[in-house]
């Protein structure tokens, strides 16, 4: 049975603050875990005015501490930006204060431009080449410390910490599959290597102490309401996003717009079309329709879903409708 879990972006909206998106994460949190969702993950972004978890640990945490049983964790940390025994230590702490609960979605792309990069990390040489090492050694870090171990992460040695490798092309695949890991694939936001990747990943998958067999978790954009017309009009905040990204204009998430694709220019509207291909939209029945063809055509294990709404209300009840589909399709 395909599981279903909240991929948070923590959006900013235009009119509003960081503090009042943090507010909404944590609100959106509590309400899927009522609602059944297993996984509450959180990404890191920098210097992006539309969302509010760049300091992810420490979001994660807020959601952890006011909530009781979802998993919550990252997806993901972009480990370049960081040196692997802070994040050990980081996700270890988390990892003690909420046994059983976390989980660590590792990636290697910068979360961010180049500029801003060098701002995090000062030195540009090592990061996304050592990304296969960095890996490794980041698990060690879990490990339970040896008596001639020089280096400990405390906490983290001994911790259960649930790691994945993030990915949206083929080297996450090819790495979680060398290293026996679960693999994520970003098909939200950059579909056109799903198939290969999936593909690549099974057929490559060794199994180790941590996973016996291959498990995929698929990015996926839903937006549902009480109608396709209205889940539409909602989805129109999403796309402005991604075309304002795209053309170097980041800024917080915008209001729904009537008709935006109608004024939309040839490019842009390739570009959505290309990059939200996986995109469920609509009523109860078509995502219930986009669902059941997303998950026969990939055989996902889990499916993250993310939902960029303006309104918090709305985009709380696009995931309640999402959870009633769901129940339907499983006879949960």
């Amino acid at each position: 049975m395909t599981t279903l879990s909240v991929l948070d972006l923590s959006p900013v909206t235009e009119g509003s603050r960081p503090a009042q998106s943090l507010q909404n994460t944590l609100d959106l949190a509590r309400h899927a875990e009522k609602l059944g969702f297993r996984r509450y993950w959180l990404a890191e972004h920098h210097n992006m005015p539309g969302i509010a978890s760049a300091a992810t640990s420490v979001v994660i945490a807020h959601v952890a501490a006011g909530t009781s049983t979802i998993r919550v964790g990252a997806g993901g940390i972009m480990l370049p930006n960081h040196a692997p025994l802070v994040i050990a230590e980081q996700f270890g702490t988390l990892a003690a204060l909420h046994p059983g609960r976390i989980d660590l979605g590792i990636g290697r792309a910068p979360g961010t431009d180049m500029l801003t990069a060098r701002a995090l990390r000062r030195n540009l040489e090592a990061g996304v080449d050592n990304f296969p090492q960095d890996v490794v050694e980041l698990m060690n870090y879990f490990e339970p410390a040896t008596p001639e171990q020089r280096i400990r992460a405390v906490p983290g040695e001994g911790e259960n910490v649930e790691v994945w490798v993030l990915g949206s092309s083929l080297y996450g695949a090819q790495l979680a599959a060398m290293l026996g890991l679960p693999y994520a694939f970003a098909s939200h936001f950059a579909p056109a290597e799903l198939d290969r990747a999936l593909d690549i990943y099974r057929s490559r998958f060794q199994p180790s102490e941590r996973l016996a067999k291959p498990h995929v978790m698929l990015g996926i954009s839903i937006v549902a309401a009480e109608s396709d017309t209205e889940a539409k009009l909602l989805f129109t905040s999403q796309q402005q996003a991604f075309v304002n990204i795209r053309s170097g204009r980041a800024g917080k998430l915008p209001p729904p717009v009537e008709g935006y694709d109608r004024d939309l220019d040839p490019a842009a509207r390739q570009m959505l079309a290309q990059t939200l291909s996986c995109a469920v939209v609509g009523s109860r029945e078509t995502v219930k329709r986009g669902l059941e063809a997303f998950i026969a055509r990939t055989g996902a294990d889990e499916l993250m879903v993310t939902a960029q709404v303006f309104d918090h209300a709305a985009r709380k009840r696009s995931y309640e409708i999402l959870a009633e589909v769901h129940r339907e399709m499983t006879g949960a």
